[in-house]
């Protein structure tokens, strides 16, 4: 990252400040947001937080150091999400996502390709786990297909996609609405989405009307938008969550 990408006072105190005092932790973090899309995509963005990703277990430990700095922190979320404040900047410390079914372990580590910020060496989520994380950010307010189309047609010729299905197999209609979102918006690009994965969905989305419907009324809007969806909950009799045996 250029110190010209961001406002000066920005680029020249807090992050290079908050960078120094992670790698300086000794703790495994990975870069996210727009650090992790400008590596796969070449994108420039200015950027007012940093997303951190850290494995939850660390999360308390990342927050007391930024703490005895002179950082605000607080847990916002103990499902997925902590943040540390200093001079209207902050740090955003993500160990899981709203829907609580993604949470970071050893394997993004792995998987995670190294660079380096402001000087410091990091390691940046991988572009399937940065997917994946995307995906399911379709709020009202905020709406990540854009970089999901960009992160496709810059970098889907090297990712992953058979991890891609297999970690989002439980989803994979979001897949396949991603896959019709790009091939609209990049029609001459549709071959870098390979095609056994797309014929694959296409295959259950057809073969799913082979089955009776679910029995349980369930809206799963929530697991991608935290608030259009509550009148399906508290209005018109559909569950976010199944609190009974069955």
């Amino acid at each position: 990252m250029e110190l010209d990408d961001m406002a000066p006072e920005v680029a020249q105190e807090f992050y290079p400040q908050a960078l120094k005092m992670l790698h300086e932790s000794g703790l495994p973090f990975l870069m996210g947001g727009g650090f992790a899309l400008r590596q796969y995509t070449g994108m420039q963005r200015a950027m007012k937080d940093m997303d951190v990703f850290c494995k939850a277990g660390d999360c308390p430990r990342l927050l007391k150091i930024f703490n005895d700095e002179g950082f605000k922190t607080e847990l916002v979320d103990a499902r997925w999400l902590a943040k540390a404040f200093k001079d209207g900047k902050y740090v955003d410390f993500i160990f899981n996502n709203p829907g609580n079914n993604m949470p970071v372990n050893d394997g993004w580590f792995r998987r995670a390709p190294d660079g380096t910020e402001f000087g410091v060496p990091v390691k940046y989520i991988s572009a399937e786990d940065l997917f994946r994380c995307k995906i399911y950010v379709q709020n009202r307010e905020r709406y990540d297909g854009s970089d999901l189309n960009h992160l496709i047609l810059r970098y889907g010729e090297h990712m992953d996609w058979e991890r891609i299905l297999q970690t989002l197999e439980q989803h994979w209609q979001l897949v396949l609405m991603q896959f019709l979102s790009f091939q609209f918006v990049y029609p001459s690009e549709r071959d870098i989405i390979p095609r056994w994965m797309f014929d694959e969905l296409l295959l259950r989305a057809k073969e799913q009307f082979d089955m009776p419907p679910p029995t349980e009324k369930v809206c799963r809007g929530l697991l991608i938008d935290q608030t259009q969806y509550a009148p399906a909950v508290t209005e018109w009799g559909f569950k976010a969550m199944t609190i009974m045996t069955i």
